[in-house]
């Protein structure tokens, strides 16, 4: 029997949600001028924050989602969903300029191609009270364009004692910001993919990327796909392969890699076995539609 003493601390998921509609099936992208059909799809609540939180409560662990929420009619239909998840929902703000916002995916022969609409700010209302719930241990910060917005989440979560990790979540307008490395100084645990990283680095090969990051940051643990992932701490770089599997849809792997991350870690589980809980997480991501299809719940296919 688990008790409130045996039960795993929570963590705060921090970042925007979307609604993620998923066209699979693809015989090519779209062009301009041309109309094509998909054969498959899928309307999912989507976005990092969301999706973390979901795979750590897959996983058994507590997971805060903490985001701004539309009251516009297509985010309220897709609520329930959301609410099937198994996630704490009390710190969730539910305003009007929140909505929607909404992510068209695209799937084509293993790849993806994304158009987003964002709306209003990121900082919920509640944030504050969030951090200062004595429940949680842990802010998770799913892209940094949140933290762009909220320069003062990482020190404001510190000074409450929690530890803090990052997904870069490439942004075409913030990957190059000269001041992405002071922006995030506190950051324990980074969590990129490959191009982000060789992006930030300047460097074009994944040991090199993550020898420069590891000057940076105290874990990084780097998403590589279909090849697995790799992670240094301490001065040590290890790497793990994926697994074969058939994959349906990547989106939203890498925010299930990074909750299989999180719990392990959180669990005090070594290093290495941290890294082969990341990638389970992802593998079994990948063979379902949406961010979440996987976990057998918040997922409408048609």
């Amino acid at each position: 029997m688990t008790t409130a003493s045996s039960r795993p601390a929570a963590v705060l998921s921090l970042g925007r949600i979307y609604c993620d509609m998923v066209f699979q099936g693809l015989e090519h992208m779209p062009q301009l001028g041309r109309e094509i059909f998909a054969r498959d799809f899928a309307l999912t609540p989507g976005g990092g924050a969301l999706i973390t939180a979901a795979h750590l409560a897959g996983l058994g662990r507590p997971a805060i989602l903490l985001a701004r929420y539309g009251t516009d009619a297509l985010s309220t239909a897709l609520y329930g969903q959301i609410e099937s998840l198994g996630l704490d929902l009390n710190y969730l703000d539910r305003d009007a300029s929140a909505g929607p916002q909404l992510t068209a995916v695209m799937v084509n022969d293993g790849d993806r191609a994304f158009v987003s609409r964002r709306a209003g700010h990121a900082r919920p209302s509640t944030f504050e009270g969030a951090l200062a719930n004595s429940g949680t241990t842990h802010l998770h910060i799913a892209e940094y364009a949140t933290l762009h917005e909220m320069s003062d989440a990482i020190s404001l979560a510190k000074s409450h004692g929690l530890t803090v990790s990052l997904d870069p979540s490439w942004d075409n307008d913030l990957i190059g910001d000269p001041e992405f490395l002071q922006r995030t100084m506190g950051v324990d645990v980074f969590m990129p993919n490959l191009e982000e990283a060789y992006a930030l680095s300047g460097r074009a090969e994944r040991f090199a990327a993550l020898q420069y990051l590891q000057q940076h940051f105290a874990i990084v643990v780097l998403k590589a796909g279909a090849d697995g992932g790799l992670l240094a701490v301490e001065g040590d770089i290890i790497s793990q392969p994926s697994p074969k599997v058939t994959v349906i849809d990547t989106t939203g792997a890498g925010d299930a890699f990074n909750a299989g991350f999180l719990h392990a870690w959180l669990g005090g589980v070594a290093p290495a076995d941290c890294l082969a809980s990341a990638i389970a997480a992802g593998s079994r991501s990948v063979q379902a539609a949406g961010g979440t299809g996987s976990l057998g719940r918040a997922t409408v296919g048609f």
